[in-house]
């Protein structure tokens, strides 16, 4: 495993083009683009205000990068340095913007959601799609590039519109059985549409692609209901956190349950492996307490960190929430399949510091990773079955079916990893801080044998 050097960013905005060539990152207002290889930078590009987002077309050719406050959006081609592109939503605002499947339109969310406005860069045509609903996930488009869901609000209900992205048309439109929707996504498959109510009533819905429901789940009443919804690649499994602690699998034949996922305090599960960080100091010798060394700010003081396998019963730390706090931090907040569906990872997150993984063939817990802080962030390698994660110090985790390893990132002044992304083809991170980023390669051809 090796590490680049570190470069600046600004606001975690740093993404890999989709073709998995380029690296953008934002520094204030400037856009820089770099050769994922070689890390030299291509393109500079100046903006008219620090950069609030950033994102790249579906072909690689172009960037968007949006100025909320300013209610602009600039947009940069890399294969024409020189063209470039400006949208203003002059006194009417901006909170989200955002590409369109083919990479040739803008979607523009004006403030206090009255519209949404989609921009052409071919033809410079506008269209206009009235009622946007403000929720947790309002647009979502189907994953071949086909059709747009979108949530509305009018009259006091809600109601989807699905488009056809080629010309914005109206495909379908109907009203939800929700009391507040909070959130829609497109299976993998683009057949299915699920639609959930916000946390005060638990209510998944599923809607065909012309609008007919298919089904209604709700797991409980009159208490605090779901957390977050997502789909496995394969579109087999639909998994449901909740406040309750739990996460519920959805099979996509009869859209039963068919297993739920508790997260108890303590594990029993004498197949299920419990790893646990556990830190030690380095002992320092006389000759590194330089006055060089400390000023450089060298992992000199850095805790080194290993993993420990715990028998069972174990006991997990919990922590009990406020219960006269808003948005209580409690239930099962994040889910993320691994590529191939075999793996399901979850955060409770009364117990942040804990990281579940369960084996969706055996429908059972396969490993628990106790981390010393809380995580911060995880997700899986898109290429094979290996969950890396981060706590917000100097180290990245990382988890396979083989087991667990905890690696210090050596960089100068010590990079605090707040988050991390993977490169497309799996054999690189992107790990980033507060204000900095850094590349760490995966040794591949160790792995393959």
């Amino acid at each position: 495993m090796n590490f680049s050097e570190v470069f600046k960013q600004s606001n975690q905005l740093c993404k890999v083009s989709p073709d998995g060539k380029y690296l953008a990152t934002c520094v204030q207002y400037r856009l820089v683009v770099r050769d994922v290889s070689t890390l030299q930078i291509l393109q500079l590009y100046t903006c008219l205000d620090q950069i609030s987002y950033m994102d790249w077309s579906s072909d690689s050719l172009f960037i968007l990068c949006a100025m909320y406050k300013r209610g602009l959006v600039q947009v940069w081609s890399l294969e024409q340095p020189d063209w470039h592109c400006k949208i203003d939503e002059g006194s009417i605002g901006l909170v989200s913007s955002r590409w369109s499947p083919d990479g040739r339109h803008i979607l523009n969310t004006t403030e206090f959601h009255l519209r949404v406005t989609v921009w052409s860069l071919c033809t410079k045509a506008v269209s206009y799609i009235k009622y946007p609903k403000a929720c947790q996930k309002g647009i979502d488009f189907s994953r071949d590039g086909c059709y747009m869901a979108l949530a509305e609000r009018r009259d006091c209900k809600d109601y989807v519109s699905v488009f056809v992205c080629d010309d914005w048309h109206l495909l379908r439109h109907f009203e939800t059985e929700t009391q507040d929707l909070a959130g829609l996504e497109w299976s993998p498959n683009g057949c299915v549409l699920a639609v959930w109510d916000s946390c005060l009533e638990y209510k998944v819905l599923l809607y065909s692609l012309d609008g007919r429901l298919l089904s209604t789940y709700s797991a409980y009443e009159w208490s605090l209901g779901v957390k977050s919804v997502t789909w496995s690649p394969s579109s087999q499994f639909l998994a449901i956190g909740s406040f309750d602690e739990k996460v519920r699998i959805l099979n996509h034949i009869s859209w039963k349950k068919i297993t739920q996922f508790d997260h108890p305090a303590s594990i029993n599960n004498t197949k299920a492996v419990v790893y646990k960080e556990v830190e030690k100091r380095t002992a320092v010798g006389t000759d590194d307490l330089s006055l060089h060394n400390i000023t450089m700010g060298t992992t000199l003081f850095n805790t080194q960190s290993k993993y420990e396998i715990c028998p069972a019963p174990v006991q997990i730390p919990v922590v009990k929430p406020d219960p006269d706090r808003a948005n209580p931090k409690i239930g099962v907040s994040t889910l993320a399949f691994s590529s191939d569906s075999r793996y399901l990872a979850t955060k409770n997150d009364n117990m942040a510091s804990v990281v579940w993984v369960w084996d969706m063939q055996k429908l059972s817990l396969v490993a628990v990773l106790e981390q010393t802080s809380a995580v911060r962030c995880f997700q899986w390698d898109p290429r094979r079955p290996r969950l890396a994660l981060c706590t917000g110090n100097t180290k990245l985790y990382l988890w396979s079916p083989g087991g667990c390893v905890s690696v210090q990132v050596p960089t100068e002044g010590g990079l605090q990893v707040q988050s991390l992304n993977w490169h497309c083809s799996g054999d690189s991170l992107i790990l980033l801080g507060k204000e900095q980023l850094c590349l760490c390669y995966m040794d591949i051809d160790q792995e393959d044998k």
